[in-house]
């Protein structure tokens, strides 16, 4: 099952998404636009504002609201701003997601920080059933990266 899954991701194709290795962090897409550095596969969160070392992104956890979706790629909008996600023709999402207005939650490996934010999707999950989630979204970010050594 497992190398299904893989295969699923890999596709055989060079701009295939490898499975995660360790937890994904989450962000808000401001965090990615003021504060990460690197090029994909190495990019770092500067935390040296809270007096502490960077932190490596592997892999991130995003919350947005679905602003234009279409060709396997969708532009989200965050509480600090938008981000794009591309390759969801290949990633997991269960019940229809990529509609205009629905709050979803995408894993996915940065691609681009600048001028916003660009992940290749992993993930994606509609969250749009529950209000919670959106309203306690940059709470959970903030709460996370305070507690994050």
């Amino acid at each position: 099952m497992a190398a299904a899954v893989a295969d699923s991701f890999s596709g055989g194709s060079p701009a295939a998404v490898r499975l995660p290795s360790s937890p994904p962090v989450k962000v808000l897409a401001e965090q990615l636009r003021r504060n990460a550095e690197g090029s994909p596969g190495a990019w770092r969160l500067s935390r040296a504002a809270a007096g502490r070392g960077p932190l490596k992104l592997t892999v991130v956890w995003m919350q947005g609201t679905v602003v234009a979706a279409g060709g396997g790629e969708a532009r989200l909008r965050d509480p600090s701003g938008a981000f794009s996600v591309c390759g969801l023709e290949r990633v997991p999402r269960g019940r229809p997601c990529l509609a205009p207005g629905k709050y979803v939650m995408v894993m996915g490996v940065i691609q681009a920080c600048i001028p916003e934010p660009c992940l290749q999707a992993v993930k994606m999950t509609d969250l749009s059933d529950n209000p919670v989630h959106e309203s306690m979204w940059a709470l959970e970010v903030e709460d996370l990266h305070r507690n994050i050594p």
